[in-house]
């Protein structure tokens, strides 16, 4: 056994026997942040190559790109386009280290962070956990849908949906096969919208290809929302054309309308209406999510970290928050900062630079956030664009959704395939290969098994 083996075997035990996390060792202030999500990953892009250990912690071994969770979801395109190993993106990063583990509490007074692998000190620590979805207590609604926040959701609302489409071409029963070919989605902002339109072009596209033993006219998808309009953070033009593209989809759009309860195969709404469906996708609500440990007078609403104008989380001297789960309140900004990926990059970007400052004992600046528009998609060659003034829908605005999406990619290896099967999906009306890897069964089923 060689002395650097030995050296490595002797470090090993000690971390077994001590709990802690094994890191390499350093003099510098260390940076720790849970999360890798947007708002995670500008942070460590501006820490890199820095007098700062980063130390980066998620429960995934990669990083995704949920604004096209829905085209995974839809087969539009396969998993791996859209997420991005942060071992492979860390590549070169010398003061960068990933772990893969899962937060389950913070110990402020002894700046400590406890993971189901073990422990870890911290100088500064970053929360960027972002949301789950929020089906707001509704527990059989819960039990028997299926949320769009993670690439496993994704992947889930695939399975669901072509197990569903074989299982109608089976049965013989009329009022089964309406039930597996009915689509319920609950929510008409962005990611409501865009999977409503998605599934109306694979209904319309690839169900005829692809089960030729009934006409597409049975597969019905319907979009419930609560309030009076779709995409309500956006122009009141932005959400008339939206309505106007999805009706055009032959999507049934229901507002004023909001989910009471599903039992897995009837949808029924505060207003006693009822919809017969097997398939019920949740985009309604998200909530924060993060660790045990901070003091729940610092949580406003949302379930979000209520922070200063610097990020820092209330209460705390070493404690910040960016990203979804930041609540930034000001007199400004009395609900905190939308919770859209630009927002979490810039908050990501602005507090690399804030927390090289203070280690400087240098003075900083405020966070501002700075607006560049909504955008939202209904479909191929559809979209609809507030920039602004300016305020536009149709091909362009599908043109400026596709390019700024493109431009987050992570990679220019992954922006490349990207663009490749974008392209081919746009001239072909071909999606990605319709595969049922896994079985897929509701919460409900698993559960009522596990008993």
């Amino acid at each position: 056994m060689t002395a650097n083996h030995t050296k490595n075997h002797k470090n090993e035990t000690a971390c077994k026997l001590t709990d802690e996390i094994c890191l390499p060792d350093t003099n510098l202030p260390r940076v720790v942040i849970i999360g890798g999500g947007f708002a995670g990953l500008a942070l460590v892009e501006k820490l890199k190559h820095k007098e700062v250990q980063v130390v980066l912690f998620d429960k995934n071994n990669f990083h995704q790109f949920q604004p096209l969770l829905y085209q995974v979801a839809t087969s539009a395109l396969e998993p791996d386009s859209i997420v991005f190993p942060f071992r492979k993106q860390f590549n070169g990063y010398k003061n960068v280290v990933f772990r893969l583990a899962e937060v389950e509490e913070i110990q402020p007074s002894l700046s400590v962070v406890k993971t189901n692998k073990g422990s870890i000190h911290y100088d500064y620590l970053v929360l960027a956990t972002g949301t789950t979805t929020n089906f707001f207590e509704m527990n059989t609604v819960e039990e028997n849908s299926l949320g769009m926040k993670d690439i496993r959701d994704s992947l889930n609302i695939r399975h669901m949906m072509l197990q569903n489409l074989e299982q109608a071409a089976i049965t013989c029963d009329d009022e089964e096969r309406d039930a597996l070919t009915n689509f319920v989605i609950v929510g008409g902002g962005p990611a409501g919208v865009e999977m409503a339109g998605a599934l109306a072009e694979f209904c319309k596209y690839i169900l005829p290809k692809d089960y030729p033993e009934y006409s597409s006219s049975i597969m019905n998808i319907y979009l419930i929302e609560a309030l009076d309009e779709l995409l309500n953070t956006m122009s009141d033009k932005a959400s008339s054309k939206t309505l106007k593209y999805l009706e055009d989809l032959n999507v049934k759009v229901l507002l004023n309308e909001a989910v009471s309860n599903y039992d897995g195969k009837e949808v029924t709404t505060k207003s006693g209406k009822t919809l017969l469906a097997k398939n019920l996708i949740w985009t309604a609500g998200v909530k924060g999510q993060f660790p045990n440990g901070i003091d729940k007078k610092y949580v406003v609403r949302g379930n979000r970290l209520k922070t200063d104008s610097f990020l820092i989380v209330e209460g705390y001297e070493n404690i910040f928050a960016v990203g979804d789960i930041a609540a930034v309140i000001t007199k400004n900004t009395p609900r905190g900062h939308p919770q859209v990926a630009q927002t979490a990059i810039q908050q990501g970007k602005y507090l690399g630079k804030v927390l090289l400052k203070i280690i400087k004992n240098e003075g900083v600046k405020p966070f501002e956030y700075k607006d560049k528009g909504s955008l939202a998609t209904v479909g191929k060659r559809k979209a609809v664009a507030d920039l602004g003034k300016f305020k536009f829908g149709g091909y362009f605005a599908w043109l400026l959704w596709s390019i700024v999406h493109l431009m987050y990619i992570s990679g220019f290896i992954n922006r490349l395939m990207f663009g490749f099967n974008w392209a081919v999906s746009y001239f072909t009306y071909e999606k990605s290969n319709r595969l049922i890897i896994r079985n897929f069964k509701p919460k409900s089923l698993v559960n009522e098994t596990e008993e």
